[in-house]
């Protein structure tokens, strides 16, 4: 018979085990339950982690003390800095990775973790009493008892793959899905909905022709995600290839339209708005005479590729023959075709910022059970999971992360505030305070928090403090120090800069836009000796003092508007608070303020459809 366990997480993918590892490392004595131990950690899609605010979020999870980035950096076979033509609160970290050494390195990661156990067997259901969660039950007939519950079911939940006018049950290709927790969740009171998601086809890459394609290289320096010493940047790299689909293509692919369950109406939820099929893509954009196509590798080893940008569920047939018409292509042999898969997810109006459930105690949902799309979206709400189920069985204040704090703040307060109808992807506009939010202070910013909580190490907290004071140090040092023209002026001209006529502050020629802080110390002039006689001031805190400097007045101009606003965070609402009694209110605002239950005046005022007038209404009658 299994012990009792104070947290039992549900599901192995990017959600669950950030929740269970973070749940372990906070002292819970925590169970792991996976149809597949095989499986644990699958990138049951694309082989890469990051691009544009995911890398952010990644880079945000392990400065909190979680392990997507140490394992995406140790399982990389390229890396590179997007946006890089843009300003800092654009740059994205991405990595392609070895599919197989990804899943491999998270196993042997969770099982180093002393408090986590694993069981291998499927969740068919919850126990609870009353309105608090006691446990899980399990196809083995067994029910293992819990304090709390965290649910990562990924698209397991009634899982349904499409391939042309084929469907079959399934979480993922060649694997069962999951059944009897949304009929336990519906049961109980929950809302339940339908989603939809899709992958494109692999292919054997010996019968690609890549001198077709246009070559792909990672950075010729390459960073890495992980902000610890725990890992180090790739010093050799795979190269993914891009080619373009045409009109032949197009048409070959609409001879299946009338097989399509996009089409034909055997897909009937949504799918996932940034990301769609190429039927899909086609349809919409009929006036687009091609469309970008990837062949990314799978790993250092095998010969399979992912052929992003061609997500499909089309027959099987036509998915090849149009395959082959796209140039680099045309004697492509496929391993595995492209195919739909509807699932069950929970609207997640019906969680705290914590990820709990409202309706039931010690139970809490993350990742696409959340309505979510994507590897880093789910890892950071299984984190942020794990982290509060373990401070509630500890009887511990719960971590919240605001939308100012953290791109994981904005992606939770939106779920919970705003639900979603479709696949939910994070971007940087979804950030009011993007320029906070860069990548390069995502440890600056939250390391300490994690601290706090006993989730980020000693040594973490200590490289953190080291970064902050050598940034602060040079960050002070180039505002004190002057240039004088004869210096400096060959750089400026070298750099078609207009020259200096008299002494001026390092920091005034560096907010110059195209002049950088690898220009102003090129030669022996004295910042470049400065720097060497400072060997701790590394690359990253040169990077780090010169966005301060740069971007002075956006961040200081955003710090404020955040401070304003995040006054109304703080200002409390009953739960109680019966919004009937407001004649003012119109009768949306009451039924969305009543579905929501808002805790604070500024989570109110994100909920779409209410007014400004609501909340000066609901302040006055807080005493505000």
């Amino acid at each position: 018979m299994l012990q009792e366990y104070d947290i039992i997480v549900v599901g192995a993918g990017h959600a669950g085990n950030e929740a269970a590892a973070a749940a372990a490392n906070l002292g819970s004595k925590t169970l792991l339950i996976t149809m597949n131990m095989e499986t644990i950690g699958q990138m049951s899609c694309n082989p890469a982690i990051g691009g544009i605010a995911k890398g952010q979020i990644v880079r945000e999870i392990d400065a909190l003390g979680g392990y997507t980035g140490i394992v995406t950096d140790k399982s990389a076979i390229q890396f590179k800095l997007l946006n890089l033509s843009k300003g800092p609160a654009m740059w994205s970290p991405r990595a392609q990775n070895d599919r197989m050494l990804f899943s491999r390195t998270w196993r042997l990661t969770l099982e180093g973790l002393k408090n986590l156990d694993f069981w291998q067997d499927m969740a068919t259901g919850i126990t609870t009493e009353g309105n608090k969660v006691t446990g899980v039950k399990t196809a083995m007939g067994i029910t293992i008892k819990a304090k709390a519950v965290i649910l990562n079911s990924g698209t397991f939940l009634n899982g349904i793959i499409h391939l042309g006018e084929k469907q079959f049950g399934g979480g993922r290709m060649g694997e069962k899905a999951a059944f009897g927790i949304t009929n336990d969740l519906e049961e109980l009171g929950f809302e339940a909905g339908r989603m939809k998601t899709g992958t494109p086809p692999r292919v054997d890459g010996r019968s690609i022709d890549f001198s077709k394609m246009l070559e792909q290289p990672g950075d010729d320096n390459p960073g890495k995600f992980s902000f610890s010493k725990e890992t180090q940047p790739l010093k050799t790299q795979k190269s993914c290839w891009i080619t373009y689909t045409n009109d032949e293509v197009h048409d070959l692919l609409r001879t299946g339209f009338d097989r399509s369950p996009m089409f034909n109406g055997a897909i009937k939820s949504v799918g996932p708005r940034y990301c769609p099929s190429i039927e899909d893509k086609i349809n919409r954009f009929a006036h687009r005479e091609r469309h970008q196509i990837f062949a990314e590798p799978e790993g250092w080893n095998t010969i399979e590729y992912y052929i992003n940008g061609f997500s499909t569920s089309l027959p099987e047939d036509v998915q090849i023959k149009a395959l082959r018409k796209i140039p680099g292509f045309e004697n492509a042999k496929m391993f595995r075709p492209g195919y739909a898969i509807e699932y069950d997810y929970f609207p997640p109006t019906q969680l705290k910022h914590t990820l709990e459930t409202k309706l039931i105690e010690n139970l809490y949902f993350s990742g696409q059970i959340n309505g979510t799309t994507g590897y880093e979206e789910a890892a950071s709400q299984g984190l942020m999971a794990g982290i509060n189920a373990s401070l509630k069985v500890q009887e511990k204040e719960p971590f919240i992360l605001n939308r100012s704090q953290a791109y994981i703040g904005v992606l939770i307060d939106d779920l919970i505030t705003k639900g979603t109808e479709e696949p939910y992807r994070m971007f940087t506009s979804r950030a009011e305070y993007r320029i906070l939010l860069r990548n390069d202070n995502a440890d600056v910013r939250l390391t300490e928090l994690s601290h706090k909580i006993g989730l980020a190490s000693d040594d973490r907290l200590r490289t953190v403090e080291n970064k902050i004071i050598e940034t602060d140090h040079l960050v002070t040092y180039i505002k004190e120090t002057s240039l004088i023209p004869e210096e400096i002026n060959p750089i400026l001209e070298s750099l078609d800069s207009a020259p200096i006529k008299q002494k001026v502050k390092m920091n005034t020629v560096l907010s110059r836009p195209n002049v950088g802080l690898s220009d102003l110390k090129s030669g022996s002039n004295a910042l470049s000796l400065h720097l060497q006689s400072r060997p701790q001031i590394n690359l990253e805190i040169e990077e780090q003092a010169e966005i301060l400097i740069k971007y002075e007045g956006y961040i200081e101009r955003e710090k404020d508007v955040a401070e304003k606003i995040e006054r109304l965070e703080y200002v409390q609402i009953p739960e109680d608070m019966d919004y009937d009694m407001f004649s003012t209110f119109s009768h949306e605002s009451k039924e969305k303020l009543k579905k929501i239950r808002p805790q604070t005046i500024g989570q109110a005022s994100r909920i779409s459809g209410i007014k400004p007038s609501d909340i000066s209404v609901l302040l006055i009658k807080l005493g505000r």
